[in-house]
């Protein structure tokens, strides 16, 4: 005699995947029509089927510890393809947020980056912290009138950067790890932790999807957020130990490098806009959680360029300008692990835990 199993729905969850992107979530009547045009839905473990009827149910503890979450890249075909408008794209959009927010750490702090509410709340903090900063911090005499550290010293900057970066990586490291620990394994060898960061780092699986195109607005994010990244580090322990004094000159290496990156970064971003806003399916599928991280994104890049070639036309302006890009930058790192940049750990963990054979390609 087969096992009872009971059933436990949260009916709390299935609000907010409802109000979260998932609203026509019961129009789903199990055809798995969804499984069988996604490409990288695996023949062994195929979804969202699945996943589709675990949300009717509010079914949260299977749902945010299912790998499958993350295999998917959103191409949207799932969703032209049904034939009841049940949108599993979105409902897989609205899980993917849910996972995030169940698994943040500290909790109330993924709450609150989920709620559209509380976006004021959310750039007032760094808005006031870099106000104290320009009113109250002390600054050393600048070698020239037009530079970013007479009202934004450096002294201050580079160790309250490194501080909530510090925090960043703590929230992010706590919250995969509790996904992590979370996991339903499966049979057999899994794909294992290297091959799972080269397909991060190519967006591989993209060139999967039934719309390869994704791939390039990706790919140019990544690496123009990375490349970002790797400069702020470099220029913030170079200033920090003396090594290096800003602003650099425009022929540096490190110079031409982080002008390069943001190039990177805006012609990626760009794109992923164009494409959201150009694609109907795409856009009737963007929420809250989808925009706020993407024109987040968009501002940080915008700002820094512009800020750059304010400060190269010696225009008092840069320094609002400079102040913004600051409060977005500040925005962009703390909250980045409840927010859709949250993605790229939470992907390379359900890619390094997925089975080897999983897969069509």
């Amino acid at each position: 005699m087969a096992e009872a199993i009971v059933v436990r729905p949260d009916t709390a969850f299935l609000k907010r995947v409802l109000a979260s992107g998932g609203s026509d979530l019961k129009k789903c009547y199990q055809c798995a029509t969804c499984a069988v045009v996604c490409e990288l839905s695996g023949d062994d473990a195929p979804f969202p089927r699945k996943q589709m009827m675990e949300a009717q149910w509010g079914l949260e503890d299977r749902l945010v510890s299912d790998p499958a979450l993350w295999l998917c890249h959103n191409c949207g075909e799932c969703t032209r393809q049904c034939p009841r408008g049940a949108r599993p794209g979105d409902v897989f959009g609205a899980l993917r947020r849910e996972a995030v927010r169940h698994f943040a750490f500290p909790h109330f702090l993924g709450a609150l980056v989920a709620d559209p509410k509380a976006l004021p709340l959310l750039f007032l903090l760094p808005a006031l912290i870099f106000m104290a900063v320009v009113l109250w911090a002390p600054r050393p005499a600048p070698a020239a009138p037009f530079e970013f550290g007479s009202v934004f010293p450096a002294a201050v900057l580079e160790p309250l950067f490194f501080a909530v970066s510090g925090f960043a990586l703590l929230a992010f490291v706590v919250g995969v790890v509790r996904f992590a620990r979370g996991l339903h394994p499966g049979d057999g060898a899994t794909t294992g932790l290297p091959p799972a960061l080269t397909d991060i780092a190519t967006h591989r699986r993209f060139a999967d999807c039934d719309d390869p195109s994704l791939r390039l607005p990706h790919l140019l994010t990544f690496w123009g957020f990375a490349g970002l990244a790797l400069v702020g580090t470099i220029a913030g322990v170079g200033t920090m130990t003396g090594l290096l004094r800003t602003p650099l000159a425009l022929t540096s290496a490190l110079k031409l490098f982080a002008n390069l990156v943001a190039v990177v970064s805006l012609a990626g971003v760009t794109l992923l806009l164009v494409r959201r806003f150009g694609d109907p399916v795409l856009r009737a599928a963007s929420t809250y959680f989808d925009w706020f991280f993407l024109l987040t994104l968009a501002g940080v890049v915008f700002t820094g360029i512009t800020a750059e070639i304010l400060r190269l036309a010696q225009t008092h302006a840069m320094f609002a300008v400079y102040f913004i890009h600051l409060v977005l930058v500040f925005a962009l790192l703390l909250y980045a692990p409840y927010s859709k940049f949250a993605h790229l750990a939470y992907r390379t963990v359900a890619l390094a835990t997925q089975p080897k054979s999983s897969g069509r390609s």
